[in-house]
């Protein structure tokens, strides 16, 4: 066969939707609820047998498996030169406690999908292909989130992973321990060459554009505060309007600059009220202290600071307008993560290829390729989610959807791992 035949039959190589479908409905019978979803929290028993059926999975698609000390999973298929680094992609198969069937699971299965069409078609590719499954992706349990890529990057240490404990004390190195899945190779220790991750947009933009693949280019760095309003409590009664010091009112002017922050720092701005506190929260009283969570979040570093600037100085004058103290605390901070332009480009190369319509995205979430991107170069493929709702019983994605984000993965990872000759 000559180069250009094969690269004719590579060209016209697509996945088998119908099995793809078929992995993700079995997998979500393990802790299956009664509204349709999924609760598979990290290192429970639920969690080990849904462990255990990916990995036989793989061994029947002839992949080696590698187990790290965190309980991250590692499976292998060949490549002609086994010295290179694979070609990774993955995700997780822990859900939220009302999670859905295809957060994270999705990404996990897909890249075993790529593995059997590959096997179908006894494709060899130069590099070898792995599709990892990360522990404790969504932190319900055990924080932090995204533990086992966090420890695989040396985000925190293996020590401090081991000791995190579930409200009822358990920790993460006795729940590993019970259910067999402390692996003896040391975090990071496992090469990358390159990492994708397929996921549901969580989010309604896709669905909104009517547009099946997004093309992730970052996910938005986050900066999380507690903003603290003082004013007097008073009797809602006897005190004249002119002359309250009502932190409520004050508060709620700095809670619509919040989003108008994110409207002056498009398309990316990002700007939630999520928790608020309303003191003593009676009926009759002026509010004399407010206390509420501010979230910005945007596609850069730069702009996020921009942001942070933005809110702080809107604090200031609305604090001498009004002669109420207000103090605004940075609580936690994620820094904005670029993919990869080499793989940011094969998967828009694949969209194109394959012919489906497709549009830049970034991710307002937190991923296992976050960390990835750190040690790797990287890149995320995203689908439409209906009414763009995740982390919900009521989750959902067409298979049509499905099937497209997987043969995007294929061929962005054959672009990555080449086909041997």
């Amino acid at each position: 066969m000559d180069m250009t035949t094969t690269q004719t039959s590579i060209d016209s190589l697509r996945i088998n939707g119908d099995r793809l479908w078929a992995a993700l409905m079995e997998l979500a019978q393990i802790g299956a609820t009664k509204k349709g979803g999924v609760c598979r929290l990290a290192l429970t028993d639920l969690d080990r047998q849904g462990r255990d059926l990916v990995l036989g999975w793989a061994r029947e698609a002839g992949m080696t498996v590698t187990i790290d000390k965190i309980g991250n999973g590692f499976m292998r298929r060949a490549g002609r030169n086994n010295s290179l680094p694979p070609v990774m992609t993955g995700s997780h198969i822990d859900t939220q406690p009302t999670g859905g069937k295809f957060d994270g699971n999705y990404g996990v299965l897909a890249g075993l999908e790529v593995v059997r069409t590959l096997n179908d078609h006894g494709i060899e590719t130069e590099a070898p292909i792995e599709v990892a499954f990360w522990t404790n992706e969504e932190g319900s349990r055990f924080v932090p989130v995204m533990m086992g890529s966090g420890v695989f990057a040396k985000a925190f240490t293996l020590e401090k992973a081991y000791a995190a404990k579930d409200t009822e004390g358990l920790t993460v190195q006795g729940e590993l321990e019970r259910i067999g899945y402390i692996g003896s190779e040391e975090p990071g220790a496992h090469p990358i060459g390159s990492y994708f991750e397929t996921h549901i947009e969580q989010g309604p933009v896709l669905e909104d554009h009517d547009v099946t693949i997004g093309v992730v280019n970052a996910v938005l760095g986050i900066k999380w505060y507690d903003c603290l309003v003082t004013g007097m409590e008073a009797h809602a009664g006897p005190t004249p309007m002119a002359l309250r010091k009502d932190a409520l009112q004050v508060a709620a002017k700095l809670m619509q600059e919040v989003v108008a922050v994110a409207h002056r720092h498009p398309p990316h701005g990002r700007g939630t009220v999520g928790m608020v506190h309303v003191h003593p929260n009676s009926r009759n009283v002026i509010p004399g202290q407010v206390k509420f969570s501010i979230d910005l979040r945007n596609n850069t570093d730069e702009l996020v600071e921009a942001m942070d600037a933005d809110i702080r100085a809107t604090a200031a004058r609305i604090s001498a307008e009004s002669g109420l103290p207000i103090t605004i605390e940075l609580v936690s901070h994620y820094p904005a993560q670029p993919f990869h332009p080499d793989c940011v480009d094969a998967v828009e190369r694949a969209a194109k290829k394959l012919g489906y319509s497709n549009m830049p995205a970034v991710s307002g979430a937190g991923h296992d390729a976050v960390y990835m991107a750190k040690l790797a170069p990287a890149g995320m493929i995203f689908i439409p989610c209906k009414d763009g709702i995740s982390h919900n019983e009521i989750e959902d994605a067409k298979p049509e959807h499905i099937t497209a984000g997987c043969n995007v993965l294929l061929h962005a990872m054959l672009e990555r791992a080449r086909v041997a000759s």
